[in-house]
């Protein structure tokens, strides 16, 4: 059994390099940790490269055996509790880390294929918060959406605090992150397929009398825009329809992720009850 007892080892310094973004991207790595997120990862059959397991912690002990077992087929690695304290990333570590390669359930395209298959596509305009970021995903999990494209100057997917935050979503949402989101999104409007509808672009704005409500979310691309100035001008003079969130209190806007969350649901009660809250003409018109 491997075990490492000191904090200046090569492998240790490894994997505290991997919460930085670029290390992360150079190696294509990145970390979990905790009982749940690793269990989630081996059922998800995620490539784990190797697993780090303090060998002196008393959390360690909260392992189910079927967990142990399972972990005994990868690659595992020991530390003693002074080693974990140096690479763990919270406050009550439960003594248990993986190390996973990125988006690795597919090929070297992984990162460039869309699936045109789905309803609807979520895009993210510069999203900045790490816990916005996190929620979006599980919220984009939840309703059974597996994609989700990202700007250049979004929060990375692969942050340790985002990856806490998916709760596991991260496992089953194909991060796509684009070099330039504005041309990306115009290359999927123009795209054409036979006998296929062509995807419209939906972003919110406060200068529109027309309600989430109001919209099919049938191929349609949602941009969530920035937190603080919101989408793009570029991608909202690229949108075929501009919406809003209607509210009867003061608030003017929303959190990111609650309104990602709201429109998401109106899909699923759409997909539900597909002519609930407007008439079967109205529907087919937007």
């Amino acid at each position: 059994m491997q075990k490492i007892t000191s904090k200046d080892n090569e492998y240790i310094k490894h994997i505290k390099k991997l919460k930085d973004k670029k290390y992360r991207d150079i190696n294509n790595e990145y970390i979990i940790e905790g009982i749940k997120l690793v269990k989630e990862a081996i059922q998800e059959k995620v490539t784990i490269k190797q697993i780090v397991i303090c060998d002196d912690c008393e959390k360690v002990e909260a392992i189910p055996k079927e967990l142990m077992y399972e972990i005994a087929k990868y690659e595992c690695i020991y530390v003693t509790k002074k080693v974990f304290e140096s690479i763990t990333n919270v406050i009550a570590p439960q003594g248990i880390i993986a190390i996973l390669e990125k988006n690795s359930k597919n090929n070297k395209d992984y990162e460039s294929q869309i699936n045109y298959n789905e309803d609807i596509i979520v895009a993210l305009d510069d999203i900045q918060d790490p816990g916005n970021l996190g929620t979006i995903l599980r919220t984009v999990d939840s309703v059974g959406l597996t994609q989700i494209l990202v700007s250049k100057g979004t929060a990375d997917a692969f942050n340790p605090k985002v990856v806490r935050s998916t709760m596991g979503a991260i496992f089953r949402v194909k991060i796509i992150e684009c070099e330039n989101l504005y041309q990306t999104l115009k290359e999927i409007k123009e795209r054409k397929v036979l006998n296929e509808e062509k995807f419209e672009i939906v972003v919110t704005s406060l200068q529109t009398n027309k309600s989430i409500y109001e919209v099919s979310y049938n191929k349609k691309i949602i941009v969530i825009g920035n937190e603080a100035n919101g989408v793009s001008k570029e991608i909202k003079d690229l949108a075929d329809k501009k919406v809003k969130i209607p509210m009867l209190g003061k608030t003017e806007s929303l959190n990111a992720s609650v309104a990602t969350g709201i429109m998401l649901y109106e899909y699923v009660r759409q997909k539900s009850n597909p002519f609930g809250g407007c008439s079967k003409k109205d529907y087919k018109n937007n």
